[in-house]
């Protein structure tokens, strides 16, 4: 009878340290075999169909990482494998893992309101048609503003004046960008652009210098984005510079400061701008082969053309991570701003930021966080982000689970949409919630 006894109680230890408090709890642990099993064959399936060279993915909890595993390679040479210390370009991943996470701290520490105004903190945009805007507005993407500008090709011309791209391949348009075909004649504005270092000027990639004189006519053009009617949903990159801008002008402190600092209380280290600064380049996926701006397969330098020029720190885009550091983020957001202890951001601003305020009016947006009508995919409850050069991030309070896949999908080129056209990340974000 004792050991009846005895057994019963090691049974009953064994069960409460692997978490298994409930039906629903129990049928998500045993889930785990069969989710990784998923996950290696959709990874395996689209490393053979070239959706990208090297990806890696954690599944977690809001305590610990389930799965977290590395696949393929840096390029489709296949020289040299993904390790754990890696790091990606995170693209639109930045929105909210860098100026939205500063901008909640902000607003838990009452030094930013959301019906701040763009003109009454940033004096250029006084009495400008973008003046008005909310930093709300901004954040839920319903400030009017066109989605991009492409700020760059203001630095190029033609000897002839002909045309930078071509739809048509030719001699005079040989080498491929996108969809279009790149003008062999290009040169660059050497008042604004120069290929060596130069006092003052701002580096936007390994070999080129901008003149900060530029940035006017940059601001200028934002200023006069505003075409689209306000209060409907529109995603726009310009949104997050002008939130980049109100933060260092309100505060002084610059974007990647901040950042540093919460990266620093959250004891990451494998994340942040302009990634040569902190690591090895050997360590950086590259991206795209840009045979437009750059003229390079770039690595180690933002990928997102608007986020070099302004120094690879930017409200858009500019971020370089690896995915234990982001799960340490995913971890605190689903604790409600707590990590281990730490109330990195206040629980209320967390929960603020993370719904939909707007759903009654049918957008689903959170303030910064990317959140979906539910449907096959998405619950209402889902919030994260997703980045151009093919990452994803999700997460759900609710089913205790969060998703991190990056990948380097636009290497070599961004014309490779085969893993969105498979639904691959989303895909898998719904197997792990079954």
């Amino acid at each position: 009878m004792k050991k009846i006894i005895f057994s019963i109680i090691i049974i009953s230890f064994v069960f409460l340290g692997m978490g298994f408090h409930s039906p629903k709890k129990i049928n998500k642990d045993f889930g785990l075999k069969e989710n990784e099993a998923y996950i290696d064959s959709m990874m395996n399936n689209a490393l053979e169909k070239g959706f990208f060279p090297g990806a890696q993915i954690i599944v977690g909890t809001g305590d610990f990482n389930l799965i977290s595993k590395n696949y393929g390679y840096h390029d489709y040479t296949k020289k040299q494998k993904v390790k754990t210390e890696d790091v990606f370009d995170l693209a639109s991943m930045s929105k909210v893992l860098g100026a939205t996470l500063v901008t909640m701290r902000l607003v838990g520490d009452g030094k930013l309101k959301l019906t701040d105004r763009v003109g009454e903190i940033v004096p250029m945009y006084k009495n400008t048609a973008i003046s008005d805007l909310t930093l709300f507005e901004l954040l839920t993407h319903t400030s009017g503003l066109t989605p991009s500008i492409t700020f760059y090709q203001a630095l190029l011309s033609t000897p002839d004046n002909s045309p930078l791209l071509s739809n048509q391949k030719s001699e005079q348009y040989p080498a491929q960008f996108d969809n279009m075909f790149v003008n062999k004649n290009i040169v660059y504005d050497s008042k604004y652009l120069v290929f060596e270092p130069k006092e003052n000027w701002i580096q936007v990639y390994k070999n080129m210098w901008l003149n900060p004189a530029f940035y006017p006519s940059v601001y200028e053009r934002i200023a006069k984005a505003n075409t689209n009617p306000r209060g409907k949903y529109l995603y726009s990159d310009l949104n997050l510079l002008l939130v980049k801008q109100i933060i260092e002008t309100k505060t002084g402190k610059k974007l990647d400061q901040f950042t540093n600092e919460i990266y620093t209380a959250l004891g990451i280290s494998k994340i942040g701008y302009n990634p040569l600064k902190w690591t090895s380049i050997d360590n950086v996926m590259p991206t795209e082969v840009d045979n437009f701006f750059r003229k390079d397969t770039i690595k180690g330098y933002v990928h997102d053309e608007a986020a070099a020029i302004l120094g690879g720190v930017s409200g858009n885009a500019g971020l370089f991570a690896n995915a234990e550091s982001i799960a340490v983020i995913c971890k605190m957001l689903m604790n409600n701003g707590n990590y281990k202890g730490k109330q990195i951001l206040k629980a209320k601003v967390v929960k603020e930021f993370t719904e939909s305020p707007l759903a009654k009016e049918g957008i689903y947006r959170g303030l910064g966080f990317d959140k979906r009508k539910p449907d096959e995919f998405f619950t209402k409850d889902d919030f994260g982000h997703t980045g151009f050069t093919g990452t994803f991030f999700f997460m759900n309070r609710n089913t205790n689970r969060f998703l991190i896949i990056l990948t380097n999908r636009v290497n070599p080129t961004r014309t490779n949409r085969l893993m969105y056209k498979d639904d691959f990340s989303t895909k898998i974000w719904r197997q792990i919630n079954k």
